[in-house]
């Protein structure tokens, strides 16, 4: 018969409570990892979302987010739908495109937070043109990438603004500002706050421009919005809450001081130019966020009955298979409280 020691009962005796407390101690949960697809490259208005990344507000939220630059909302929107992706940044109205034309498709992805609340597309001219108003557009010859978001919404301006038929001139992005400053096309569509810039980089002053918001002329589409996959939703919405809530935050921090986010955006992209950017930045805001319509209808949501109206002119403009289910593409179940989105207080105006 073998004896324990003394010694070597303590130390058994010791192993057991070890162990006892090791089974009963809480497990630590791990933060979720959530990937992030932009809309586009990494320029000032991406600071709403390099933002909380940077300052720590998602990992105060147990979200380990990480965020890539992007090529377009059409691509934004596949990628989330395919799974690559587990939220987004997108145009809404290519969410309701893919939505229309795959209605059978798994993970279709829903927007869950509205960011630029009126679309930014506008159209530009070269004032010694005489196009200044959009019946002057008539018989024009217009210019801009086939997907651009303000070429696919251009028939909803015409309606509302009876414009005739237009002549399209397609090109790749990069030369879409050089056609209209050399006098190629007589118009172009793009993002205000991209569009403005790109044609000053290219010799051309403000005062020099006509510009025709979309907004400003009765087309009240909403712009780009956060968008997560059916499948990352339904798995985890207590961490889509959770990176809404951060967001939020971040979203007012960069609205109070554009200068000190657009540092974040030089900072992961070091050959963009910061005072460019946080130009830019401010435009957006200005145009797109912290427009009359976001402050009436609260940063972050929307409007049933306008959300309805631009599902029926997208499925239109856009020709898609089937009609749209606004009810399909928004889910505003996961926002925080209105007094958390209250952020406006320190937004001022962008000098054009």
């Amino acid at each position: 018969m073998t004896l324990f020691s003394p010694c070597r009962r303590a130390l058994c005796g010791a192993g057991l409570v070890l162990a006892t407390l090791l089974a009963t101690a809480p497990v630590q949960a791990q933060d979720t990892s959530v990937k992030f697809q932009l809309d586009w490259r990494f320029e000032g208005p991406s600071a709403f979302f390099l933002l909380p990344a940077a300052k720590g507000l998602f990992k105060a939220e147990k979200l380990n987010v990480s965020i890539d630059a992007g090529n377009g909302s059409g691509n934004a929107v596949n990628r989330v739908a395919s799974g690559s992706y587990d939220m987004g940044f997108a145009d809404l109205a290519a969410l309701m495109e893919f939505h229309a034309n795959n209605p059978g498709a798994p993970n279709k992805p829903v927007a869950v937070m509205m960011v630029y609340n009126n679309t930014p597309a506008a159209v530009f001219s070269l004032k010694k043109t005489g196009i200044r108003t959009p019946a002057d557009l008539a018989g024009k010859k217009l210019g801009a990438p086939v997907f651009d978001a303000g070429r696919r919404a251009f028939p909803i301006f015409q309606k509302a603004n009876g414009v005739g038929a237009v002549n399209w001139v397609s090109m790749d992005p990069p030369l879409r500002e050089t056609m209209l400053a050399r006098g190629d096309v007589d118009a172009i569509t793009g993002f205000y706050f991209t569009s403005l810039l790109n044609l000053e980089a290219r010799g051309i002053k403000a005062e020099d421009l006509a510009v025709q918001l979309f907004p400003q002329h009765g087309v009240k589409l909403y712009g780009n919005a956060i968008i997560v996959g059916e499948d990352f939703l339904k798995k985890n919405p207590e961490a889509v809450k959770a990176f809404l809530r951060a967001f939020t935050k971040g979203a007012k921090a960069v609205i109070a001081d554009p200068k000190a986010a657009t540092a974040l955006v030089k900072e992961r992209d070091g050959i963009v130019n910061a005072e460019l950017e946080e130009r830019r930045l401010r435009l957006a805001i200005d145009s797109a966020i912290a427009t009359p319509d976001a402050k009436a209808e609260g940063f972050g949501d929307i409007k049933g009955p306008r959300l309805a109206l631009m599902a029926s002119q997208v499925a239109d403009a856009y020709a898609t298979k089937g009609r749209i289910n606004p009810d399909a593409i928004w889910n505003g179940s996961l926002l925080p409280a209105a007094a958390e989105r209250d952020i406006f207080a320190g937004a001022k105006p962008a000098k054009k």
